[in-house]
């Protein structure tokens, strides 16, 4: 299928001489759709990655941009390199374009391109794929590893059906995922320019981009059927990413949850506050009930009526959001142990059963 519009993927690259043939032939043999463009940057490689890319770019359906790199080793991080090859991306994209990145390690499924496409075309303004760890590299990790990460995905996973329910997203349906890799992100270029790109940031600029979309009230879709197989390395080449964590973890658990889990009761509190600052702007603020609910939401937060009458005067949802949560002492983000967490997720479990029994549709007594 010959795409309507520019479909340009990112991908940084650090010493993947290796990885990047395969990297590069998966997005080549996508089914029912086809990229126009590919960028690869060259981040202060040392190693013969570029001469791997030029040995394949003959047989690549796509016309392939390499850019090459040399930064000073401060800001020669994945932040940096990332956000340069997103802004080759969007040059190439322009206004009505589509930009994706991926990794070099990476190697995305054959329908990648396609169920990404699926979603824009349901009003999706970025999709985020899943990063699944190849399965013969996977078999070489310890089960430790394996288990740590299925107990806390299955808590994220909860903590985020508890959103779905108090505060559902009508551009994010229930089923959907928690990761937001930079193994797979697509994003509408004029949607990435408004957030202000990819942040240069040394260590999840994934992350940090995500939440750069959410301050400009993005549709973000994160698609169960998008996803990528990355490798189960544990010398990455980005430190602090998930290569450094596995590696940590083969010597000793970590005694704190990742920092993006909480409490279940305080994810129930979060949710609820979402979903009523969602209510107060869909009012006017001259609506005669409006005072009076934004009065009892002010003092649910511990905030003075002020703040929360400015925060909601901001002209997008997820800015006046993520002013409204920084300021709350009730939303204060707080770590969980993971000696806990089965108690947390036992918790969150009940809450999940609560608000589904609370949805539930009466069903008429039938006289027989």
């Amino acid at each position: 299928m010959q795409p309507d519009r520019p479909l340009v993927a990112a991908i940084p690259v650090r010493n993947e001489a290796e990885r990047i043939g395969p990297c590069l032939l998966a997005l080549a043999r996508q089914h029912a759709a086809r990229l126009t463009h590919v960028v690869v940057l060259l981040n202060n490689c040392t190693d013969a990655t570029l001469q791997a890319v030029q040995a394949i770019s003959g047989r690549l359906p796509f016309a392939l941009h390499v850019v090459e790199r040399t930064y000073p080793p401060p800001i020669a991080h994945a932040g940096t390199a990332r956000r340069a090859a997103m802004t080759r991306a969007a040059e190439l994209a322009g206004p009505e374009g589509i930009m994706l990145t991926t990794d070099a390690d990476a190697v995305v499924a054959p329908d990648w391109l396609a169920q990404t496409l699926a979603a824009f075309a349901n009003g999706a303004d970025a999709v985020c794929g899943r990063a699944l760890i190849d399965p013969v590299e996977a078999a070489r990790l310890p089960a430790c590893l394996h288990e740590d990460d299925r107990a806390e995905t299955d808590y994220a996973t909860m903590l985020d059906r508890i959103h779905d329910l108090a505060d559902p997203d009508p551009h994010d349906p229930w089923p959907r995922h928690v990761e937001h890799s930079g193994a797979s992100i697509a994003v509408r270029t004029g949607l990435y320019h408004r957030a202000g790109g990819i942040p240069a940031m040394p260590l999840g600029e994934d992350r940090g981009f995500l939440a750069a979309l959410r301050r400009v009230d993005a549709a973000i879709r994160h698609a169960p059927d998008v996803w990528v197989s990355v490798s189960g390395r544990i010398a990455g080449r980005a430190r602090g990413g998930m290569a450094d964590t596995m590696a940590r973890r083969l010597i000793r658990q970590d005694e704190m949850l990742d920092e993006s889990l909480e409490a279940a009761m305080i994810c129930l509190h979060r949710a609820q506050a979402r979903a009523a600052l969602h209510q107060l702007r869909e009012q006017p603020m001259r609506h005669g009930p409006w005072r009076a609910r934004a009065e009892r939401l002010a003092r649910r937060l511990m905030l003075p009526l002020s703040t929360l009458i400015a925060t909601c005067a901001e002209p997008f949802f997820g800015l006046a959001w993520e002013r409204l949560e920084a300021a709350s002492p009730l939303l204060r983000r707080r770590p969980v142990r993971r000696a806990g967490l089965a108690a947390e997720h036992q918790q969150a479990a009940r809450i999940v059963l609560r608000l589904l029994h609370a949805q539930a549709p009466v069903l008429p007594v039938l006289d027989g």
